[in-house]
């Protein structure tokens, strides 16, 4: 039995590099999401099914990233979103 030769090249194109390069970016927005939560939840601050909402549907990791320094000491999630509600 003998094998046809099988086209790789798709998964060397532009197109998958892209495609690769942005589930990492989808990820990382993921698991940055999950650790303001956590990190929330650890510190006893509420936060409502909406709110977790938000936090969870945020793929700017700018914002993600000022999030999760704000939660660090905030007492409630509007503190977390800040002043503008970024």
């Amino acid at each position: 039995m003998s094998r046809r030769p099988v086209d790789l090249s798709f998964f060397q194109s532009e197109t998958a590099q892209r495609l690769r390069a942005e589930g990492r970016a989808e990820g990382r927005a993921e698991g940055r999401a999950e650790r303001i939560q956590l990190l929330l939840d650890h510190r006893g601050v509420e936060v409502s099914e909406e709110e977790r909402a938000r936090i969870a549907g945020c793929t700017d990791m700018g914002v993600l990233d000022a999030w999760f320094v704000r939660a660090i000491t905030a007492s409630s999630v509007a503190e977390v979103f800040g002043p503008e509600g970024d």
